[in-house]
């Protein structure tokens, strides 16, 4: 257990919404100048994850009696932006590794008290791809498989990883959960991550031989669906009655806000002082180059109302004690989904008009489009998967896709 000094020391410097923006804000500069090492590298420097420690950003999401601040996502998603719109694999990580402490909170108190017991600013990845084979064994399961994708996974000391657990009676369903493993418990292979976008977000594989995983270090994915997690016993606060996938799906569509935004300056300042050598024409009295980037702006900030104004209408339904509609579920997924192949559109047609500079690897907008173009592979970014439960609440059907 935590001890109660360290628990109060950390709640009597809780910091306002306020001062979290600023500090991530303040830190955009700094992370420009990384931005081309965490990309080289392929993972955010320790450097950056330090002071984000020290920011207390990681702990936006944690319960207070594990010494967090238990604030409204919407916190979270604008330190997560202004981050990200100084590197968005930066902002990628923070926002993946940033809400594990979400999920954790629902947890059972045991894997709770196993993760932060000794220290509470520990760091948690994951890889929710189902691809785990599982069996059931006394008092848990036996865990092995091979996960990609896992973001930040060299700065944690425990991973979040999805399998389907078998049906116990022949014909009956599997039942999907999270499985929660210390660092001993499996390996990272940091060989796989050659991606063109998003390089920087060290989002390696992990690799499990045969471990096993007690009972209360899973967390059902029908849990999270129904509002009714374990963790919920302890962690009482509205907050932790939100559903799950509501949480985590903003948080690997966020990120695209502070890239766009990065891309739309830096067509700003390629357009300030380009005169094509071709044409002798100048970039900043081009009409469909102005109403490129008037309409780039003017969307991301829709979308980011958007975004803002449906986390306001959850955090209501919580305090309230009520349950989200899931039609309300299903619209907000929906929108999320969106967000980011919207943003990597704007962005293309920004590009395609400022000519033969933006294309050098040197350009300040080459590295913003490249992973807003990275972050559309997601699965909870393709609204393809999204539109039959948003089309079947609206007739009153239910949901074929629980992750909501």
């Amino acid at each position: 257990m935590a001890s109660t000094a360290s628990v109060t020391d950390a709640a009597a410097a809780i910091p306002t919404p306020g001062q979290l923006a600023e500090r991530a804000r303040a830190m955009i500069p700094v992370l420009k100048e990384r931005a081309a090492k965490c990309v080289a590298d392929r993972d955010v420097p320790a450097d950056s994850i330090a002071e984000m420690q020290a920011a207390g950003f990681f702990r936006i999401l944690q319960p207070k009696r594990w010494g967090g601040y238990e604030m409204s996502p919407n916190v979270f998603y604008d330190v997560q932006k202004a981050l990200a719109e100084g590197c968005m694999s930066t902002g990628w990580m923070f926002g993946v590794v940033g809400c594990h402490p979400y999920e954790i909170a629902l947890f059972d108190d045991r894997a709770q008290q196993e993760v932060w017991g000794r220290d509470t600013s520990v760091l948690v990845s994951s890889s929710y791809q189902p691809v785990g084979k599982v069996t059931p064994v006394e008092g848990g399961f036996r865990l092995s498989g091979h996960w990609g994708f896992s973001t930040g996974s060299v700065h944690c000391d425990w991973v979040l990883l999805g399998a389907m657990v078998p049906p116990s009676e022949e014909g009956g369903a599997p039942d999907m959960r999270t499985f929660l493993l210390p660092r001993k418990d499996y390996r990272i292979d940091r060989d796989a991550w050659q991606v063109f976008g998003l390089q920087g977000t060290g989002s390696h594989d992990v690799i499990v031989d045969d471990v096993f995983v007690p009972e209360y270090r899973t967390h059902r994915s029908v849990h999270g669906f129904l509002c009714e997690n374990p963790g919920q016993k302890e962690n009482d606060a509205p907050l932790f009655t939100l559903p799950w996938a509501q949480v985590f799906t903003r948080s690997v569509s966020t990120a695209a806000f502070g890239g766009a935004r990065a891309a739309v300056n830096a067509a700003v300042q390629i357009m300030k002082d380009r005169v094509s050598t071709n044409t002798g024409k100048a970039s900043k009295a081009d009409p469909f180059l102005h109403a490129a980037i008037a309409k780039a702006h003017a969307q991301i900030i829709e979308m980011e109302t958007t975004l803002r104004v449906t986390f306001d209408e959850l955090m209501g339904y919580a305090e309230r004690g009520e349950k989200v509609p899931m039609e309300k579920r299903t619209l907000f997924v929906y929108q999320s989904s969106t967000v980011v192949r919207r943003l990597a559109d704007l962005a293309d047609e920004m590009m395609r008009l400022l000519g033969g500079r933006a294309i050098y690897n040197t350009s300040p907008i080459i590295q913003p489009w490249l992973d807003l173009h990275a972050g559309r592979a997601h699965v909870a970014n393709d609204p393809n998967n999204r539109t039959a439960d948003l089309v079947g609440s609206m007739l009153g059907e239910e949901p074929k896709f629980t992750f909501l």
